[in-house]
């Protein structure tokens, strides 16, 4: 949970299934706005650290907004979808199909039973599991074991090898048995307790491992750098900025005409071709500019990725701007946001 470029540790209320918020972990769910997700600091919860332990510098808190009776076709759940290249070791769908641990820390304002699922990318496939959280409010270290899958198809390229999820909320269609592998998606385990249903209830998780083996070993944590290069694998995050100023981005344009195609360089090479975002939407009422050597250029068309090819040309990313005038060569280009609200661009390569 180190990392959020999206919303910088701002609450979100997401509307839109799914919506990313942290760094790799999305809401998904049947109805929008019923949960606040935040990024949250360690140190602002009083004996966080003596209570689970030194080194985590934040959770990820869910919060209800708005509670929700659950019915059989709806589902809410904290998820992460983990990258096929990086289970592939676990053999899934053969006759060596690994065992693997899970283990995390969470606390609730809610005790009980709270379940969970692992899913196949094609939702034929899924695992659900349960855990209890005994003490309300308070940290508590949690492992499940879960016996490999040698049935089903679990992909092993840069597409969707495994749904890890928390569930805060499943109706009979989207939760089953825990224990046992089932062909079914599902979300979370039957009769596990529904954080949605009771407003203002919270659910916090962090320290979130999986990996194989039939015990939880150490939390293993990797350098920041580390960390953050392979969060931009999936996503790249611009400047943000307030309306009305100019921010830096590090496009360099490479013909005078008024189609142009300029570099984003990256650091890690992303998982497929991104797709370019402007925020705000510059085709729903965002108003952007390109200032280049003091020439001010309107769009005419909105900015898309050039011809990248993942792991071919990890460096960086060519994108084609169509603009009103010619720019000048050499110079480099700042995105001018003309609204009162802020904006970013980004580069988007989730699962």
């Amino acid at each position: 949970m180190v990392f959020d470029q999206r919303n910088a540790g701002a609450s979100v209320t997401p509307s839109s299934n799914p919506t990313y918020t942290l760094d790799r972990w999305n809401l998904t769910f049947s109805q929008g706005s019923k949960f606040s997700i935040q990024q949250t600091p360690s140190a602002t919860e009083t004996g966080f650290a003596t209570r689970v332990g030194a080194g985590f510098t934040n959770y990820l808190a869910a919060t209800v907004v708005s509670s929700v009776s659950v019915g059989a076709g709806d589902y809410f759940a904290i998820q992460q979808l983990i990258e096929g290249l990086n289970v592939s070791d676990l053999a899934w769908g053969t006759a060596n199909a690994k065992t693997i641990t899970l283990s995390f820390l969470v606390r609730s304002s809610l005790t009980g039973t709270f379940g969970g699922a692992l899913s196949n990318s094609a939702g034929d496939r899924s695992y659900p599991f349960s855990y209890t959280i005994s003490t309300a409010n308070t940290w508590e270290q949690k492992s499940v074991t879960i016996a490999g899958d040698t049935s089903g198809t679990w992909l092993t390229t840069n597409g969707v090898g495994m749904y890890v999820r928390f569930g805060l909320g499943a109706g009979a269609t989207f939760s089953g048995t825990a224990g046992a592998w089932a062909a079914s998606n599902y979300f979370s385990a039957t009769s596990a307790v529904s954080v949605v249903g009771t407003g203002s209830a919270t659910f916090y998780i962090t320290g979130v491992q999986l990996e194989a083996g039939t015990t939880a070993s150490p939390f293993e944590y990797r350098q920041y750098g580390t960390e953050y290069n392979l969060c931009l694998r999936y996503y790249w995050h611009g400047y943000m900025a307030a309306g009305n100023v100019h921010y830096f981005i590090p496009i360099m344009p490479t013909n005078p005409g008024t189609s142009n195609v300029g570099q984003i360089p990256l650091t890690a090479a992303l998982r497929t071709t991104p797709v370019f975002v402007l925020y705000p939407a510059y085709n729903t009422g965002g108003s952007w500019n390109l200032n280049n050597a003091i020439v001010n250029n309107t769009f005419t068309g909105i900015p898309v990725v050039y011809n990248y090819t993942a792991g071919n040309s990890p460096s960086s990313v060519a994108i084609l701007i169509t603009v009103s005038s010619g720019m000048n060569i050499g110079y480099p280009v700042y995105f001018y946001n003309n609204t009162s609200v802020n904006g970013y661009i980004a580069l988007n390569a989730e699962l």
